[in-house]
């Protein structure tokens, strides 16, 4: 049992780590070991993993976590430290006081490192700042905050809002969850879409996993074009970068909030061009023949205290790039035991 595994540094002290489910299967059988640590450039560190009692996790430790709320329409919001997003449930379509059908990537601007979610929905007061943060951000029907779709005959086409979530893992360093989007419409050909979402402890950007499966029994075209949306406002800059695979945005912020950064970022090999249409900043991708789309979407708030300025936040989303291109290389070795002192009979 993975969730047994306890990890020390090289002096000894325990290491926050989580076991995780990557694939959600019945069992729901833990996958992987995950925890966290800083490296310089050409750094080594050596860990020692033991099997102890059964993690468990003090709610302070938590840096990561989200959860499907059905008392807010079906949303689904998710966290870390530094940023919260929220996507849109299929109950909000539906909703006679004010009705949305997208399957946009909201923001919720926090500033402070404790979780906020729940707080937040319990108080319903979330659109005015009392010190932690709020949602300033207004997504509508557009791409928000690396909200996507498929490209075809010149045009975006997109999915309405989620119908099923799963959660993977739900911290204290990763949250993980599964979204299954109903078939839409993409030139003629009936698009459904599963979408895996994470969000590290200590991030400004979530990873995205789409899925793309042709719906009614037909085939899927090798050649799928993804589109990674970033909502146009009036005013601020837009950057983009071919050779790193990334689209970065600086804005006002609505309701004098202040100034945020958005950016997506993807394997420079899948990036096609950067374009737009009336409501959103695109980045193109290919998709390849498995039809699967991945890319990093993310957000700073100047007010958080992190990232000041739209250079600050250039400079955030280059050097991410770059660490998504040169991970880290992990090597796992058993460990050697001493053998006991030979010993022989006096004469």
């Amino acid at each position: 049992n993975l969730n047994l595994v306890h990890v020390a540094d090289a002096a000894g002290n325990e290491v926050l780590c989580q076991a995780i489910d990557l694939d959600g299967d019945p069992l729901r059988t833990y996958d992987a070991v995950i925890f966290q640590t800083d490296f310089s450039g050409g750094e080594v560190k050596t860990f020692t993993l033991s099997s102890g009692t059964t993690q468990v996790y003090r709610k302070e430790q938590f840096k990561a976590y989200g959860r499907f709320a059905r008392e807010r329409f079906d949303d689904f919001a998710w966290e870390n430290d530094l940023i919260a997003h929220r996507v849109y449930g299929q109950a909000l379509e539906t909703w006679q006081g004010e009705p949305l059908t997208s399957s946009a990537i909201d923001i919720w601007s926090k500033r402070v490192p404790q979780m906020v979610i729940n707080d937040w929905y319990l108080a319903d007061d979330y659109h005015s700042d009392h010190g932690e943060g709020a949602d300033f951000y207004t997504a509508g029907v557009s791409r928000g905050c690396g909200g996507n779709g498929l490209w075809a005959a010149d045009r975006l086409w997109v999915s309405r809002n989620f119908i099923r979530s799963k959660v993977l893992a739900n911290g204290p360093i990763r949250v993980m969850f599964e979204l299954e989007y109903p078939p839409f419409d993409v030139n003629g050909l009936k698009v459904s879409e599963t979408k895996y979402i994470s969000l590290d402890a200590g991030q400004q950007f979530s990873r995205f996993e789409s899925r793309y499966q042709a719906a009614g029994g037909t085939t899927t075209p090798p050649d799928l074009t993804a589109a990674i949306g970033l909502k146009k406002v009036e005013g601020g800059s837009i950057v983009a970068n071919a050779e790193k695979g990334w689209l970065c945005k600086w804005e006002k912020m609505e309701k004098n909030a202040g100034h945020q950064g958005l950016a997506v970022i993807t394997a420079p090999k899948d990036f096609h061009k950067a374009t737009e249409d009336s409501l959103n900043q695109l980045l193109l991708a290919r998709t390849g023949t498995d039809q699967k789309s991945t890319y990093w979407a993310g957000f700073c708030w100047d007010k958080a205290g992190h990232i000041p300025d739209a250079e600050a936040w250039q400079k955030h989303v280059g050097d991410f790039s770059l660490g998504l291109a040169s991970p880290v290389k992990v090597e796992i070795q058993p460990k050697l035991h001493p053998q006991k002192p030979h010993s022989t009979r006096p004469p």
